[in-house]
């Protein structure tokens, strides 16, 4: 398959994952495992057993499935990046961790930045600049949010440490992509595929931006307290219809409408991904097949006795 092209047969058992600090975490039904590369060359793996969710009857169930799945990912991503970075900082500080009250505290500034940014700066500027009318005012909060998540983007990737990160996105997408696509899982064998996946994270983030808009857009133009409190009480919903519409558009590439509809999540992963080097590719094929490995172990132990 050519770089750039996305075309898959219909997925069975799907497989996703994220960069972390000079690694890849990636997660089946089951299990997750994160690899990382130290500075003297050695990968080192750490499994994760997944919770329930991820095979439970909630992640059955359309549009009530999206936000608990999408929360429990959240955790599973941040103790993936807390393990690269205390994998790093070992390398300097062999007492240094990122669990406990650190942890913690990183993980909600990292929460509450976010929201501040992405959700209430947005509302706030849309309403010094629209006074009346509510359709345009959600309209513009819109613009204003994707805006912001594309300049943050653009931002953060001028350095480059975030570009190496950047760079191991594109070796987990390829990854899944060859996978995917029944490809040998050797570096030679995944380096010919894409670095944008249409389950990507950053593709759920820019169909967040454009879903909110019509979800919001019936509430008028209350004010600013009601306005934060809605958005804030609506996110789950706009997450769950954003999740199912990428299930949706991932599971059916072929309709040239859909790969119409989603080109806008793809351009936008050039902005996210970077082209990995093979050793950046190594780190993420040691992370897939950790986890295909974990997920026949552990689908073998549920399955019911003879």
């Amino acid at each position: 398959m050519a770089e750039g092209q996305i075309d898959r047969k219909p997925l069975g058992e799907t497989y996703g994952g994220q960069a972390v600090i000079e690694g890849v975490m990636m997660r089946g039904k089951y299990n997750a495992a994160i690899a990382v590369r130290r500075l003297d060359g050695e990968i080192v793996v750490k499994q994760e057993s997944l919770s329930g969710l991820y095979r439970g009857s909630i992640s059955k169930i359309p549009f009530l499935r999206g936000m608990p799945l999408l929360w429990d990912s959240l955790g599973l991503g941040m103790r993936a990046l807390f393990y690269s970075a205390e994998v790093a900082g070992q390398e300097e500080d062999p007492d240094f961790t990122m669990s406990g009250g650190l942890g913690m505290a990183t993980g909600a500034l990292s929460m509450l930045l976010g929201v501040g940014l992405f959700m209430v700066l947005p509302s706030f500027v849309a309403g010094l600049i629209v006074q009346e009318e509510a359709f345009l005012f959600n309209v513009v909060e819109g613009l204003i949010r994707l805006a912001l998540l594309v300049g943050y983007m653009v931002a953060i990737s001028r350095a480059e440490e975030i570009r190496r990160v950047f760079a191991y996105h594109g070796a987990e997408h390829k990854t899944i992509n060859a996978y995917e696509d029944g490809a040998p899982l050797t570096v030679d064998g995944v380096r010919p595929y894409s670095r944008q996946h249409p389950r990507c994270g950053t593709a759920f983030l820019l169909t967040v931006a454009l879903i909110s808009v019509l979800v919001l857009a019936p509430l008028g133009r209350p004010s600013f307290l009601v306005r934060i409190v809605t958005r804030l009480a609506l996110l789950p919903v706009i997450a769950g219809i954003s999740y199912e519409i990428l299930r949706f558009t991932a599971r059916n590439l072929n309709n040239p409408l859909i790969r119409w509809m989603i080109a806008p999540n793809l351009l936008l992963q050039n902005l996210t991904t970077r082209e990995p080097e093979d050793d950046m590719l190594e780190v993420a094929i040691q992370a897939l097949q950790s986890v295909l490995a974990g997920e026949r172990a552990a689908a073998v132990a549920s399955s019911p006795a003879d």
